[in-house]
């Protein structure tokens, strides 16, 4: 499942919890936070859905 963001949207979203850049996960059809977090927020149905609730933490 490929992730389907415009690069202009990419480049202003950000991770709502720590601010970091965002960059897609085509695999697992996520966008990463590649700040202090590095949770990982679902996308669906290409709509991204930034909520800390809804994102995956990543494994220790």
């Amino acid at each position: 499942m490929t992730v389907k963001l415009d690069a202009w949207l990419l480049e202003i979203l950000a991770c709502p919890n720590c601010k970091g850049s965002l960059r897609p996960d085509d695999e697992a059809a996520e966008l990463v936070c590649q700040g202090d977090c590095g949770y990982a927020y679902p996308v669906r149905d290409d709509i991204p859905v930034l909520l800390v609730d809804e994102a995956r933490a990543p494994a220790s």
